[in-house]
């Protein structure tokens, strides 16, 4: 039988960076991932260049139904932990927009860094490795494995949600947490698109499709300003994916296509000012002429500014400034960023990542009920979950 101090289950961003850091502690540790590949959600991240981290990264940018539970780790492995790490591999990188980092070149200079760090602690990565069967030992736990039987003293479990199941997610995670006692709060897809099947509108959504704008969205009390992005299937791009994680079904989605002006104010001053100028134009100035067309024609039936009355304007004023979207669902976990939900967090160390339930197993990354907002929020919850794990298995 295979022995090692510590198992870590699975090869994503959390798994990998707490072997190397327990490994540098002079641990033997064996990571085990059934994909043939390691890492392949952070390939794909960041459109190819993978974001990283965020200047900006503080507990208010996370979702749980335990809100305290990420303090303690965040505090312990900040973004700026992370980022001299990524200065020590000399891994070229900026910011793109909002404190968000991404590679300069492409995201496995992200795995790769991991990889090395691992090679160099002494970490070994295994991959095409299915789990069939863990339980609990006096002292660890005995796994039996497609590569044969294995055993441990501290067990990670580093799986993830269920986020993009293409690239290999499954429940795992959840099963063994269920196994050694925990409870799981609801899993939903977050920071994912959103479907519309209303007929009128959904027609809009895809003349549009690959149009994009600046605007505020927002739905029960959060607000964010990001761009929205019309698709086929409805409603995309970052202001929509960060709402999504707050949105349930059957909730409105408010969303202000001129955020930088007060919509009547600017409309009237049009009015004054141009009072035979079409409507289709006037917003042709501040929007793409396709959109403006659109908007112009088939919500307001575009006339010169002079025709409309006070009443009128203002309703037009309305729509632009608090458009009420009430989608029909999301694109769930097929596009899905992350996982709302998972392993309650209130049964787990908010210092060691620890099971109060079973002694020696550790839950790290998105497997737990804590899902950062977008923007490299994610990634940085794996490095510090990750290190407070790493520091105790």
């Amino acid at each position: 039988m295979l022995t090692s101090d510590v198992i870590v289950l699975g090869a994503g961003a959390a798994g990998l960076m707490c072997a190397q850091l327990a490994a540098r502690r002079g641990r033997s540790v064996r990571v085990l991932d059934h994909a043939n590949k390691p890492g392949k959600k952070i390939l794909m991240s960041g459109g190819g260049r993978c974001n990283f981290t965020n200047l900006y990264t503080e507990p208010g940018n996370f979702l749980s139904h335990n809100p305290h539970f990420c303090k303690s780790a965040l505090a312990r492995y900040t973004q700026w932990d992370f980022i001299a790490l990524v200065s020590k591999h000399g891994v070229p990188y900026h910011e793109k927009k909002l404190g968000q980092l991404f590679c300069d070149h492409k995201s496995s200079d992200i795995l790769e860094l991991l990889l090395a760090e691992c090679a160099e602690a002494g970490a070994e990565v295994r991959m095409l490795t299915d789990i069939l069967q863990i339980d609990a030992l006096e002292g660890g736990y005995r796994l039996q494995t497609s590569a044969g039987p294995m055993a441990c003293q501290s067990l990670v479990i580093a799986t993830g949600g269920l986020s993009i199941p293409t690239l290999g997610a499954t429940g795992f995670g959840y099963q063994v947490a269920r196994q050694f006692g925990h409870q799981l709060l609801p899993t939903r897809a977050g920071l994912v698109p959103f479907t519309i099947t209303e007929p009128q509108l959904k027609a809009l959504c895809s003349e549009l499709s690959g149009t994009s704008l600046d605007c505020t969205a927002s739905c029960n009390g959060m607000l964010f300003r990001e761009n929205l992005l019309f698709t086929h299937r409805g409603l995309s791009g970052p202001a929509i994916l960060q709402v999504s994680s707050f949105w349930e079904p059957g909730d409105v989605v408010e969303i202000n296509l001129l955020p930088d002006r007060d919509a009547l104010d600017w409309l009237q001053q049009q009015q004054r000012e141009r009072a035979n100028t079409e409507l289709k134009t006037v917003l042709g100035e501040v929007f793409t002429r396709k959109l403006a067309t659109l908007l112009a024609e088939q919500w307001f039936e575009s006339r010169p500014l002079k025709q409309y009355t006070p009443a009128e304007l203002a309703q037009i004023a309305e729509r632009l400034s608090a458009w009420q979207v009430v989608p029909a669902g999301t694109e769930g976990y097929r596009t899905a960023e992350v996982t709302l939900g998972g392993v309650d967090t209130r049964e787990v160390s908010s210092k060691t990542m620890e099971s109060l339930k079973s002694p020696g197993l550790y839950f790290i990354g998105e497997v737990l009920d804590v899902s950062g907002h977008l923007g490299g929020f994610n990634f940085q919850w794996a490095w510090a979950s990750a290190n407070a794990a790493a520091q105790f298995v």
